[in-house]
């Protein structure tokens, strides 16, 4: 064997055993469902999916069903640890603190359609918790000042939200408050909805999905605390693919949106309905490349290794390979 390849093969099975991560083939995962029962039926995983983000009943019992009884133990888990905590510190009356997933990853890698499935399979546990989702979306900033503020381009970027408001919603949810309100947002009309919230009122588990969810803050030169968007997870899934398939999906999301949501006169996108084909794809590649590429690379891909699971998924958006985070 070629001297250099031996050592290339020796530095993968070292960086390997160095990983802070299991990894499980997609057999070996679904073999870990054990005897969770599969409460979806396929009419109901097809309405879960989002745009050009193909999901299978096979897709959910292989991957979502293993999942999901992790979760159940993890949660159960916790709340162990909630009340060995209130023992601790003669608090019984204080409220159970919601246990809060996130879901990151990349535009296009379906972090919707992972979080609506969640949110579907957790609520249908025995003792049917209550599960909210919320996305990070309606915190982005309105438009308006996104333009002041020249960041239109920017949109997505870490800087494009008003991450205080997230932190002190997020705060809220933890510390067991009821009716904790947050902006809501319309990919209709591409902006913030004035006046508008969506309201979430002490759930057993919330999912919070968006691009930059495991993004740290920049840490502090005095010490002082600078409180995390992941400070407040319990448990956290980073959705992964290949850059070139991520790429592909996005285009291919971009031409089947010009014949449903940007044929609505309201739609922010209204101007591309009517584009040839060819137009439409040197658009959306150009967005790709000058917006969300730059975002992936710079914000979205070095959170990653922050998540507790990373989902890769392989160019038919089929799960391929799990890794846990080793405890």
């Amino acid at each position: 064997m070629n001297v250099n390849l031996a050592r290339e093969i020796g530095e993968r099975s070292d960086d390997a055993a160095l990983s802070p991560y299991r990894t499980f083939t997609r057999e070996e995962w679904a073999g870990l469902r054990a005897d969770q029962p599969m409460t979806l039926s396929g009419d109901e995983v097809m309405q879960l999916q989002s745009l050009n983000d193909p999901i299978s009943l096979e897709e959910v019992i292989a991957i979502y069903l293993p999942l999901s009884r992790l979760l159940s133990l993890y949660v159960a888990a916790t709340q162990g640890l909630f009340r060995a905590t209130q023992r601790f510190l003669m608090a019984e009356n204080e409220r159970k603190s919601p246990y809060i997933i996130g879901v990151a990853g990349s535009v296009a890698v379906g972090k919707s359609t992972t979080a609506r499935v969640l949110k579907a399979l957790l609520a249908r546990w025995p003792n049917t918790p209550k599960v909210d989702l919320l996305t990070t979306d309606g915190f982005l900033l309105p438009n308006a000042e996104l333009q002041r503020q020249g960041l239109m381009e920017r949109k997505g970027f870490p800087e494009s939200y008003d991450t205080g408001k997230l932190l002190r919603f997020l705060n809220a949810i933890k510390a067991g408050r009821a009716a904790v309100k947050a902006p809501l947002y319309s990919h209709l009309v591409y902006d913030v909805v004035p006046g508008e919230e969506v309201v979430i009122d002490r759930p057993d588990i919330l999912i919070v999905e968006g691009l930059n969810v495991l993004q740290p803050a920049r840490m502090p030169r005095d010490g002082k605390a600078i409180p995390f968007v992941s400070d407040f997870f319990d448990f956290s899934i980073f959705l992964d693919a290949d850059e070139a398939d991520l790429h592909r999906w996005y285009i291919d999301r971009f031409l089947r949106l010009r014949h449903t949501a940007f044929r609505d006169p309201k739609s922010y996108f209204h101007k591309y309905a009517e584009l040839e084909e060819a137009e439409a794809v040197a658009i959306a590649d150009g967005l790709w490349s000058r917006i969300n590429l730059v975002n992936l690379h710079e914000n979205v891909l070095p959170t990653r290794q922050r998540a507790s699971l990373i989902l890769r998924k392989g160019e038919s958006h089929r799960i391929e390979e799990v890794a846990l985070r080793r405890l």
